[in-house]
């Protein structure tokens, strides 16, 4: 859930002269400065030649000039690149290892996004020998066990139950890609697990994870790594220092100011959002190091270049008309349809199944789905098996689905945060897109703020006859007829609420906010 209000904090310094990413243009992959050729291949092979502003500002601060000798905040539009841009520096920098260790950490709030974050990193890490884990919970503890750790000759079960075999355990992966509880369980359970070697840190959707606690894993994580690293300049407890290799060759991190004629082995921190927060006791919680702030101009938040917006004028008990109205204009077109809660989200999806043939596919997208529900209803989206999509908020954050051309706001979004990721679901990466929201009279004048928050005040009207609206009422009401008998003959509490709340348009379950 978004704060209830946006607060004015006082900007910290290093926030007020931000590099600007508009300053860069796009770079042929032929022309970036040190990249590894094997790197270049493996990205020509994924049919990119050429970089997007956020990647190559991100590399020049990475891998040259800069070299990682600031932590690095980004905040930049969604869709527009800000994955390979902390992926391939990294993946360079890690190219010279000396053997398989955990060096590269990134965390993100979600299995989905997760995921998606690791099919980036395995297209190319493997071209350079790295491997890369994913430990989200969506297997078994001891089937990532086995991924995540080197098997040893004993049986894999007494990773859990004993201590005596600690120091011969290794890393089978260089870097990992994970949810906050997920890593908090090997932490704290699996045995060889250590963030001992870490080099790289990146919080991707910064501001999500930071405003909830999940398990105080951020602390945790520094703590940890700042301490074993100040121990592996002398000795490490696992492994002999002669496997080590010179500190340079394993770290790649430069001097930490302070510590001058020192190699210091500071933890690289790379922290990004498309609405990056500016509160500086959130902020505080990184331990930032020389930050440096790469954003788009001089607005905190920005819209899709390529991005059309639409408002459609509602009546609010025949809402749901003007949407399948509005989705049979857009035809098979892919659209992601957004509503304000995951109760929302199942009434909405619910009732446009009892709508008849629709000429268009809708599958529901939520957190009161199993993961598996969820995976495989995304990838009948990306393959266009489902046209529509009625999604809760837990859609917004950082999917990348290819060809959506189309967001629609069948609730109104409470926050301009909330909008921002809602509508970087489409005109990603350089594409055209469309973001259409539904407002009955008494939210025009909150939309128009909400829109000049996130600096774009053009929206057109979009209308549908009033026919077409008018034609679909009868099915409207055998829909929701259809909708009380289902309810009623399971008659469970929970769908006697679901339709009590579809009827009056009230919301029932205070907490809905707090599930999306």
């Amino acid at each position: 859930m978004e704060d209830t209000k946006e607060k004015k904090v006082p900007v910290l310094p290093w926030m007020r002269s931000p590099l600007d990413i508009t300053l860069f243009e796009e770079r042929l992959v032929s022309q970036l400065p040190c990249l590894e050729p094997r790197l270049k291949d493996a990205l020509q092979d994924m049919g990119i030649d050429s970089l997007f502003p956020v990647q190559v500002a991100a590399w020049q601060e990475t891998v040259g000039p800069g070299a990682f000798d600031r932590d690095l905040c980004i905040n930049s539009p969604t869709g527009s690149g800000k994955t390979l841009a902390y992926a391939l520096p990294i993946v360079q920098m890690l190219s010279t290892r000396a053997f398989r260790c955990l060096r590269a950490l990134v965390v993100l709030p979600t299995r989905d996004l997760a995921a998606q974050v690791k099919q980036v990193f395995d297209s190319i890490a493997p071209a350079v020998g790295l491997r890369v884990g994913l430990a989200v919970g969506q297997s078994s503890i001891s089937d990532e066990i086995s991924e995540l750790i080197k098997r040893p000759k004993f049986e894999l079960s007494s990773l859990y139950e004993t201590d005596d075999f600690h120091e011969e355990l290794q890393s089978a992966v260089d870097i990992l890609v994970a949810t906050p509880g997920r890593l908090m369980d090997h932490i704290n359970n699996t045995k060889g697990f250590t963030l001992q070697h870490l080099c790289y840190l990146v919080v991707d959707e910064t501001d999500r994870l930071l405003r909830e606690a999940y398990q105080s894993w951020l602390p945790t994580v520094l703590q940890l790594s700042q301490s074993n690293q100040q121990g592996l300049l002398t000795y490490s407890g696992n492994l002999p220092f002669s496997r080590l290799g010179s500190m340079n060759t394993i770290r790649r991190c430069g001097v930490e100011r302070g510590f001058k004629g020192k190699s210091y082995p500071r933890l690289v921190k790379m922290i990004l959002s498309a609405t990056l927060t500016q509160d500086p006791s959130k902020l505080s919680q990184l331990d930032l190091h020389h930050p440096l702030l790469l954003t788009m101009g001089d607005t905190r938040y920005k819209l899709p270049e390529k991005l059309e917006s639409y408002k459609l004028m509602c009546e609010s008990k025949l809402k749901p008309l003007y949407l399948i109205s509005l989705l049979k204009d857009l035809g098979t077109e892919k659209s992601i349809v957004f509503t304000s809660s995951v109760e929302s989200t199942h009434r909405l999806s619910t009732l446009l199944k009892y709508f008849g043939d629709l000429p268009f596919k809708v599958r529901e997208y939520s957190g009161l789905q199993h993961q598996s529900m969820r995976s495989k209803t995304l990838k009948g989206f990306r393959k266009g098996e489902i046209q529509v999509l009625v999604s809760s908020d837990a859609m917004t954050r950082g999917m990348d689905v290819e060809g959506v051309q189309n967001v629609i706001n069948y609730d109104m979004p409470a926050y301009v945060k909330t909008y921002i990721h809602r509508v970087g679901r489409t005109a990603r990466a350089g594409q055209g897109g469309r973001c259409f929201t539904l407002l009955r009279r008494h939210e025009v004048k909150r939309f128009k703020k909400l829109l000049e928050k996130a600096g774009g005040n053009d929206c057109t009207i979009y209308s549908v006859p009033a026919e077409s609206v008018k034609s679909l009422h009868p099915f409207y009401l055998s829909a929701l007829e259809r909708l009380k008998e289902s309810v009623e003959s399971r008659g469970s509490k929970r769908g006697r609420t679901i339709f009590k709340s579809r009827s009056t348009g009230k919301r029932k379950d205070k907490g809905s906010n707090a599930r999306k």
